[in-house]
């Protein structure tokens, strides 16, 4: 398989991952850790042979630490990422060209109608949540500290009907806020990205009457501009002065992120908030046996949650026509959903780890790949 950007391959060390925090931006979060099932006792020591994953920008950074613990213990297993973004991914995977896909939006039911070459005949991908991460309203504002937003303002910016900082709509909620009669620049995804599908999904739960779309991978109105990738958002907000943009929180360093109105109060990000929103969200119905894609409840509002939230999945075969390609992905989804694999993705990437009875659900998915 061709693939266009290595994130890693062979770690020597778990230092690696200092290294690759050069490239993927990383901060640190912590909640409820799922039970241990380490890569260590799993039997992967005699594990040989190359793995190819493509998709989530979002899940980027959480991949670069799960490759590099999963090969300290794995040294003849070579595992690549390429974040193209989650459509790519599952793109890729259907077609044969990637053993797994990263996704920040489960497989749709015709996508899971057309069964990858990899697995074999008469069975079906499935879908594992393995990251979770608050979405950030990422701003750039000289001189604008702790802006709040409310989900119909945040609708009307991102929709074009709301133009400019001094908007009456902000100033109500930003009382002494410093708010320049400046144009608003709206920054969105180019590609076809779960993020969106999850931004665009809290939206129209919870502003309908101004976002009159459907939840969408693909950014559905003509407005401001447009950039690839989670990394290539962030760069846009950055070189762009009075700028907005949804954004993974993993690629927010270095920007102002807004506070969300949840309920009757505004919450700071979090990704805890984030990831009890989850665990009391349910596995969505009408799925194939063992595919967890959760149904995320977007009008949560208990205390400090953050419905503005992701959930990235591997995506992979139930079973490999190769029953040795199974062996590998099987390993490497253990060492992912582990209580270890979780709490390398929290230190890089700022994500969540799977709550108690998360991970006891994909644990026992994993059990049956093979």
């Amino acid at each position: 398989m061709n693939v266009k950007r290595r994130i890693f391959t062979r770690a020597s060390s778990i230092a690696a991952i200092a290294i690759a925090g050069t490239i993927l931006l990383s901060s640190c979060a912590a909640n409820e850790a799922a039970p241990t099932t380490s890569a260590s006792s799993a039997p992967v020591s005699k594990l040989s042979g190359t793995l190819n994953g493509i998709g989530s920008s979002a899940q980027g950074a959480a991949e670069t630490a799960w490759i590099a613990g999963f090969q300290q213990a794995n040294p003849q297993v070579t595992v690549n990422y390429d974040p193209q973004g989650s459509g790519a991914g599952r793109t890729n995977f259907i077609s044969g060209a990637a053993d797994f896909a990263g996704s920040d939006a489960a497989m749709k039911d015709t996508e899971l109608a057309t069964v990858s070459p990899l697995c074999k005949a008469g069975t079906k991908a499935i879908d594992l949540p393995v990251y979770i991460s608050p979405i950030a309203i990422a701003y750039n504002v000289a001189g604008l500290t702790d802006l709040k937003l409310d989900a119909a303002t945040i609708a009307g910016i991102f929709k074009g009907t709301i133009t400019k900082w001094s908007d009456p709509a902000i100033k109500s909620q930003n009382s002494g806020a410093t708010l320049p009669d400046a144009a608003i620049t709206v920054v969105h995804r180019s590609d076809d990205s779960g993020t969106t599908q999850n931004f665009t999904d809290y939206l129209s739960a919870n502003a309908p009457t101004v976002w009159d779309k459907p939840a969408a991978q693909t950014y559905p109105y003509a407005v401001g501009d447009a950039a690839k990738g989670t990394s290539g958002v962030a760069d846009a907000v950055k070189g762009a002065a009075n700028s907005i943009a949804y954004i993974d929180e993993s690629g927010a360093t270095g920007l102002s992120i807004a506070q969300l109105k949840v309920g009757s109060a505004y919450v700071k990000i979090n990704a805890a908030g984030a990831a009890d929103v989850v665990a009391k969200s349910p596995v969505a119905t009408g799925r194939g046996t063992n595919d967890l894609a959760i149904a995320i409840d977007r009008k949560n509002t208990d205390k400090n949650a953050w419905p503005m939230v992701l959930v990235s999945y591997l995506i992979v075969c139930n079973t490999y026509a190769d029953a040795a390609k199974g062996e590998l992905v099987k390993a490497y989804a253990t060492y992912v959903a582990s209580s270890e694999g979780q709490s390398a993705a929290a230190t890089q990437a700022g994500s969540a780890p799977l709550s108690a009875d998360l991970a006891t659900k994909v644990a026992t998915a994993i059990a049956t790949i093979k």
